[in-house]
């Protein structure tokens, strides 16, 4: 799979209030998916649904014992987001920047 293919993903992935939202309750841990489903008011079918594309986009890891699956998020893939949104980040500072000069010249 390409970069891009991969960034696209991701950037799908956590486009979702949803999706965002499984993200930060997998930040405390590993849980099943019972425990992550619960709170939340979409049915136990859609938050598998949301799991899944965080999964396909690498983001959420699956690992079963027995006969449950539990989910733990996987950081790494958020690094191709961080590192697109870095040349934003100094882009702004730079125009900033220039804009406290150009008042502070005025």
């Amino acid at each position: 799979m390409s970069t891009t293919n991969n960034a696209d993903r991701i950037f799908h992935a956590i486009a979702d209030p949803t999706r965002r939202a499984i993200l930060d309750r997998l930040r405390a841990g590993p849980v099943n998916a019972g425990t992550l489903a619960d709170g939340f008011s979409q049915s136990r079918p859609a938050i598998s649904k949301h799991v899944r594309v965080l999964r396909e986009s690498q983001l959420v890891v699956e690992t079963r014992i027995g006969r449950e699956r539990f989910y733990e998020v996987n950081p790494i893939p958020l690094q191709t987001v961080a590192g697109w949104l870095e040349g934003y980040r100094a882009f702004w500072q730079v125009s900033l920047d220039r804009l406290k000069r150009n008042l502070e010249d005025k």
